[in-house]
């Protein structure tokens, strides 16, 4: 894809700061602008060396960008694109870094209406740590990410957000969004919820168990150091498919403790063994 003359990322965190410095280090825009929403930050971000300019309002920063990412929380981002949107150079195409995609792409479309595109996207390169302090250039490498235009958008737009995600390194999966809110509800935002109740209930018991705690309790919670306030509006919005996520996993669970409670541990065994032959079959961490 030829390079951009302008790409504007708007509240650069993790994902956003990412984008903005995997852009510049692969050469896929001319410029780079971006706009946060504390002053303190965009004084910050003005002495770092992949940004270009760093506007005082969305609606400055996105006056000129052919392509604009939102990296906003997920209840942030319609309204968001509703205040850039009699801002934006003809035919600019705006797309995010949301986590759920139903809500957030009819909102964008309505609010952009025919003369932009807007297009959803959700690179699965999160993490715990949140700011732009911890963004990096290599984190969509080999990741996936999920792009989600809707029935009517146009497929040049469509097009153009894939080679963009694409060409920052990471493996491109396009499909529906409701389709893409089922999927994570199942492999993000389950995991997420059960470790940040099980850090919940143990909150409950002794806090020197805690210190007591092998690696595996780690490994088990590491994301229930997320953000509070990102995961609340996550779950608001994709409240359906996680409370049917729920619904099934809490079955599975019942399954366990009926086996065990009636101490059959063939059928516990055979559970066991189900859930190793799956994580087994991860692919590498990139």
């Amino acid at each position: 894809m030829p390079a951009l003359d302008q790409l504007t990322i708007l509240a650069p965190g993790l994902l956003g700061g990412s984008v903005a410095r995997a852009a510049k280090a692969r050469g896929l825009a001319q410029r780079v602008v971006v706009w946060a929403r504390r002053p303190e930050t965009r004084l910050k971000l003005r002495e770092q060396s992949w940004c270009d300019a760093v506007a005082d309002s969305p609606e400055d920063a996105v006056k000129k960008a052919a392509l604009v990412v939102l990296a906003a929380p997920v209840d942030q981002i319609v309204p968001l694109t509703q205040q850039i949107a009699p801002h934006l150079a003809p035919g600019a195409i705006v797309t995010d870094v949301g986590s759920v995609k139903g809500e957030i792409a009819r909102g964008g479309q309505l609010a952009l209406g025919a003369r932009f595109h807007f297009v959803g996207a959700h690179p699965m390169a999160g993490s715990e740590k949140t700011g732009w302090e911890h963004s990096t250039e290599i984190l969509f490498e080999h990741r996936p990410c999920f792009v989600t235009p809707l029935p009517d958008t146009d497929p040049r737009a469509t097009e153009t957000v894939v080679r963009f995600w694409h060409d920052l390194g990471a493996e491109v999966v396009t499909l529906a969004p409701d389709a893409h809110d089922e999927i994570v509800a199942h492999i993000s935002h389950l995991p997420q919820v059960l470790a940040s109740t099980l850090c919940s209930f143990l909150a409950k018991k002794d806090p020197s168990w805690r210190n007591r705690a092998g690696g595996g309790l780690r490994d088990t919670t590491r994301i229930a150091a997320s953000d509070p306030k990102i995961w609340r509006a996550i779950l608001e919005q994709n409240r359906d498919e996680v409370l049917r996520a729920l619904s099934q996993f809490e079955d599975e669970l019942h399954g366990l403790r009926a086996a065990l409670s009636n101490r059959d541990y063939v059928e516990v065994t055979a559970r066991l063994e189900r859930a190793k032959a799956y994580r087994d079959q991860f692919r590498p961490t990139p």
